[in-house]
């Protein structure tokens, strides 16, 4: 599972959430390293590329008859500087050779620097050098103290401008308060004589409703009078809308009966003709599909009690595990059919079930059976998250849980631990003396049973 997640970069949040700080570290750090990993090969490939590219170019130095010399090996120890002269060979020449540049004597030609005439001693060429860095670094401190210097004056003139500008601003502020107010009370002059005018137009509105309001009060007065003329003279054809209404629920209560009539007509038919064996091929045919059904779902434990064996219509083929638990159901068939043969949650050499192992319990109950145990106290207990365990460890104060990959041929910790064990038992038993983590030091020390009856595991061994 650990080389899924480093192959897809990704992680599944639920899967995350049940990993400690430690395994998110760890994991964290192989998911980095991974892609810096293949960061190095692509790196590596476009060098490649790039090498590929240049070689013409050197070909074409190496035909036009230049060669590179081996270049001088120097004793540390020895201050003298050696030269040679490399000449290049002959275009044509059929052997490639170096010449040297030969002196008076016949010898290869040799300068000792300081020995020469006209080479200054060496006290008078450190002496200069010496003098030479000594007036860089003065010119370079000379240029920061004038930096900060001109930064102190531009900030003074900059501080003197900006206050001979809140100054003027000042003045001017004065003189527009001045004319502000004059406006201010020009403004509520104005203000009081659009008020008084709202106010006479708002008694003209007032007046012109209510003389609407009396002559609509008139009207409506009339045009009671007369719905009440109007009614006292329409009681009659009430009462005979209500007949006629009457009529028509009868009618249509008649029709519901001849119609639920002919439905118990067509269904006592089609029982005769059931009865008869018109239809017998169809009801043998759903009989057969009802047993079929029932069997699968017995096989899937979704009913109790085995029951007797039934014919199956299509032979069921062998179980293809999915990518991750889907269902307990699921859970309990992969523990039968993977684990069961593996012994995983025996111990070693014997039939008993271990004391630490725990069926499919939540992370809430595991930490609740670890919670008046010491440090050290563990249990495993099968994951509903990967195909899996989850060992939940007991610190000095609060616990730890680490999830347990048994997805392949073998036993290991997810993302804390690359040792891979043949069995559960052999992973418990190898950190009862070795640590877990190096940060957190866990050891196994005293397994947690069970403390139900029946234990919680009794669904996976049925």
């Amino acid at each position: 599972m650990l080389q899924q997640i480093l192959h897809d970069l990704y992680i599944d949040p639920e899967l995350l959430a049940e990993l400690s700080d430690v395994q998110k570290h760890i994991l964290f750090y192989k998911m980095r390293e991974e892609q810096l990993r293949r960061w190095r090969d692509r790196e590596a490939r476009e060098a490649l590329v790039q090498a590929d590219s240049l070689r013409p170019l050197k070909v074409k130095r190496a035909q036009e008859g230049w060669v590179s010399g081996p270049a001088l090996a120097l004793d540390a120890a020895w201050q003298p500087s050696w030269a040679a002269l490399l000449l290049p060979r002959r275009k044509g020449a059929s052997n490639r050779h170096i010449q040297w540049l030969l002196g008076a004597d016949g010898e290869v030609w040799v300068w000792v620097m300081g020995e020469g005439p006209g080479d200054k001693p060496y006290e008078e060429i450190s002496e200069e050098l010496i003098a030479k860095r000594a007036r860089l670094q003065a010119q370079r401190e000379a240029e920061e103290l004038w930096r900060q210097k001109e930064a102190e004056i531009t900030k003074k003139f900059r501080d003197a401008l900006a206050n001979e500008k809140a100054r003027i601003l000042a003045e001017k502020w004065k003189v527009e308060m001045e004319d502000r107010k004059a406006a201010k009370i020009l403004e509520e002059r104005i203000h009081e004589e659009f008020k008084r005018k709202e106010e006479e137009e708002r008694k003209r509105g007032e007046e012109q409703i209510r003389l609407q309001e009396e002559q609509r009060a008139k009207e409506l007065y009339w045009s009671l009078k007369q719905a009440q003329l109007h009614s006292q003279s329409s009681e009659r054809e009430e009462r005979e809308w209500e007949e006629q209404l009457r009529r028509i629920k009868a009618a249509d209560e008649e029709r519901s009966l001849r119609a639920q009539h002919a439905r118990d007509e067509y269904l006592r038919h089609s029982l005769c003709a059931i009865q008869k064996g018109t239809v017998a091929g169809l009801s043998s045919m759903f009989q057969e599909l009802g047993q079929n059904n029932e069997q699968e779902a017995r096989l899937y434990h979704h009913l109790p009690g085995p029951g007797p064996p039934l014919p199956r219509a299509v032979p069921i083929g062998t179980w293809e595990r999915p990518l991750r638990p889907v269902s307990r159901e699921v859970i309990v068939r992969w523990f039968k059919e993977e684990q069961l043969p593996r012994r995983a949650g025996f111990e070693r050499n014997t039939k008993s079930i271990a004391p630490w192992f725990h069926g499919i319990i939540s992370r809430e109950n595991a930490e609740n059976l670890l919670e008046n145990m010491t440090e050290g106290a563990f249990l495993v207990r099968v994951s509903e998250k990967i195909w899996g365990y989850t060992l939940s460890y007991r610190l000095q104060k609060g616990f730890k849980h680490f999830l347990v990959d048994a997805s392949g041929d073998f036993y290991s910790f997810l993302g804390v631990d690359p040792n891979r064990h043949a069995t559960l038992t052999d992973l418990i038993d190898f950190h009862k003396e070795e640590i877990i983590t190096v940060s957190g030091g866990e050891l196994l020390q005293e397994p947690c049973g069970q403390r139900d009856s029946p234990p919680d595991y009794h669904v996976l061994f049925e």
